[in-house]
């Protein structure tokens, strides 16, 4: 049974959407959870430890990293830890022939070195005995062509890439029965209903082409609550016997 001395979690974003259900379902279900987030957090509960920092400042997470998380992921007794990338920078809707670069580099900031960043310093503390999960919320959008989203998925198509390598390199050279235990899942949510629906229904349509369907999925009920994706997250950081690396989405694990 996870416990709070033996389980621990690290999650993006949880000041609010899929982020903050995976927070809230691990702490019933035990885990210790630290969440990372520039805005605050409503979660309040003794096991849960919230870091402010800027996930767009590589330095700023480094320290962060270092001061409030590293003591804890190289805790004696822990059975268990688990990386969650969740959070990640919407805001950067528009067509890539007007993006603007200072924007672009901001959201490969948060969505693509932050999540990398974290998963190698979470790999190098955690002890090698220790179980490690990590989940790279992804998207749809990284199979298809989406006009007005070419950024984001951008962004999601280098994270769902470096996974796939990092999962290779972090056995590299090990023996079979030396083999940590080490997994990462790169998982499309689908359609759920959060903050960057929101945001995508409010764009223009010069900025975001299909903000139409956007409307439709809103209008149509074909949004889900972030708990049920949060269900699938954390179905596989607590289970064994994964793949080093692999792929899901909510249609094929609910």
């Amino acid at each position: 049974m996870a416990t709070q001395a033996t389980h621990l979690a690290l999650v993006t974003g949880t000041t609010s959407g899929i982020g903050e259900a995976i927070a809230r379902l691990l702490l019933e279900r035990g885990w210790r959870v630290v969440g990372l987030a520039r805005r605050a957090a409503s979660i309040r509960n003794p096991n849960y430890t919230h870091v402010s920092v800027d996930l767009g400042d590589a330095a700023a997470l480094r320290a962060a990293f270092a001061a409030s998380v590293a003591p804890l992921v190289q805790s004696a007794g822990l059975q268990r830890v688990a990386l969650v990338n969740n959070a990640a920078d919407v805001a950067l809707y528009g067509q890539l022939a007007d993006v603007d670069a200072a924007e672009m580099s901001r959201a490969y900031a948060v969505n693509s070195v932050a999540p990398v960043l974290l998963m190698g310093l979470v790999a190098r503390h955690v002890a090698a005995s220790t179980a490690l999960r990590i989940v790279n919320v992804s998207t749809g959008a990284v199979r298809a062509a989406y006009p007005g989203l070419g950024t984001y998925a951008m962004t999601k198509a280098a994270l769902r890439l470096a996974g796939m390598v990092m999962a290779e390199e972090l056995q590299l050279g090990a023996a079979p029965g030396d083999r940590r235990d080490i997994s990462i899942l790169s998982y499309e949510p689908g359609l759920v209903d959060t903050p960057m629906q929101l945001t995508a229904r409010s764009a223009s349509p010069s900025r975001l082409p299909i903000v139409d369907d956007f409307n439709g999925f809103k209008a149509n009920g074909d949004l889900v609550a972030p708990e049920l994706p949060a269900g699938n997250v954390v179905s596989y950081i607590e289970a064994d016997g994964h793949p080093s690396f692999s792929e899901g989405e909510l249609s094929a694990i609910r």
